[in-house]
C-alpha cells in the first residue's frame, strides 16, 4: 500500500506539472470569462422564469380577489331580494375565493421576494463579470510583458551560452588574418615577378612629383619669386625630357 500511495502521489505531481506547464494564461483567462458569461446567461434565464411566475401568481391573486368581490355583490343582491338562502350560498362561494386569493397572495409575495433576491444576485454577477473583464485585460498584459521579458532574457542567455558573439569575434579575427595573408602574398608576388629597377625609379619619382605639386601651389598663390617659378618650370621641362 505504501508503494502504491507513493506512486499515486508521484503520478499526480507529474500530471499537475504537465497541466501547469501547458496552461496558457491568456487562453485560461478568456475561457474563465466565457464560463462566467455563460453562467450570467443561465442566471438571466432563471430570473426571467421567476419573474414570469411572479406575474402569473399576482394575476391569479387579482383574479380570485375580483371573483370574491363579485360573489359578495351577488350575496348583497340576494339580501335585497329577501332571499337569505341564496345570499348564504353566495357568501360561501365568496369565502372559497377569498381563501384562494389569500393563498395566491402569499405565494406571490414569497415569489416577489425571491425575484428581488435573484435580481440583486444577477446585478452582482454582472458587476463581477465587468470587473473580471478589466482584470483579465490587465492580467493578459502582465502575462505578455512577462513572456516578452523571459524571451529576451533567454535569448541573451542563449547568445552567451551558444557563443554567437564569440563566434562572430573569431570570424572577424579569421577574416583579418585572411586579408593580411592576401596582402602579404600580393607584396611577395610583386617582389618576385615585378621589375625591380622600374620600382626603384618609381620611388625616386614620388618625392619629385610631390615637390612639383608644392611649387605649383606656391606659384598659384603668388608666394614664390617669378624667377624661381620660371626656373622650376624649366627644371620640370628638363625632367620630363
Amino acid at each position: 500500500m505504501g508503494m502504491l500511495k507513493r506512486f499515486w502521489t508521484m503520478l499526480k505531481s507529474w500530471l499537475n506539472h504537465l497541466i501547469g506547464a501547458a496552461e496558457d494564461p491568456e487562453k485560461m483567462l478568456n475561457q474563465s470569462l466565457l464560463d462566467m458569461q455563460e453562467q450570467l446567461i443561465t442566471a438571466k434565464r432563471q430570473v426571467a422564469v421567476a419573474i414570469a411566475d411572479e406575474k402569473r401568481l399576482i394575476q391569479q391573486y387579482e383574479r380570485e380577489k375580483q371573483t370574491s368581490s363579485d360573489w359578495e355583490q351577488r350575496a348583497m343582491l340576494a339580501v335585497q331580494q329577501s332571499n337569505d338562502s341564496l345570499a348564504t350560498q353566495a357568501l360561501e362561494r365568496q369565502a372559497e375565493h377569498v381563501k384562494l386569493a389569500s393563498g395566491f397572495e402569499e405565494n406571490w409575495r414569497a415569489q416577489k421576494k425571491s425575484v428581488d433576491q435573484l435580481k440583486s444576485g444577477l446585478s452582482k454577477l454582472s458587476g463581477k463579470i465587468s470587473d473580471a473583464k478589466r482584470q483579465k485585460d490587465l492580467l493578459i498584459a502582465r502575462a505578455r510583458r512577462a513572456q516578452a521579458q523571459k524571451s529576451i532574457t533567454e535569448t541573451m542567455s542563449g547568445m552567451g551560452e551558444m557563443g554567437a558573439l564569440e563566434t562572430m569575434g573569431r570570424m572577424e579575427e579569421k577574416i583579418s588574418q585572411m586579408e593580411a595573408e592576401a596582402d602579404a602574398t600580393a607584396e611577395l608576388a610583386e617582389e618576385i615577378h615585378g621589375d625591380k629597377l622600374l620600382a626603384q625609379f618609381d620611388k625616386l619619382e614620388q618625392p619629385a612629383k610631390s615637390s612639383e605639386a608644392l611649387l605649383a601651389l606656391k606659384s598659384k598663390m603668388g608666394v614664390l619669386p617669378e624667377g624661381s617659378k620660371v626656373k622650376t618650370l624649366e627644371n620640370a621641362e628638363v625632367v620630363k625630357k
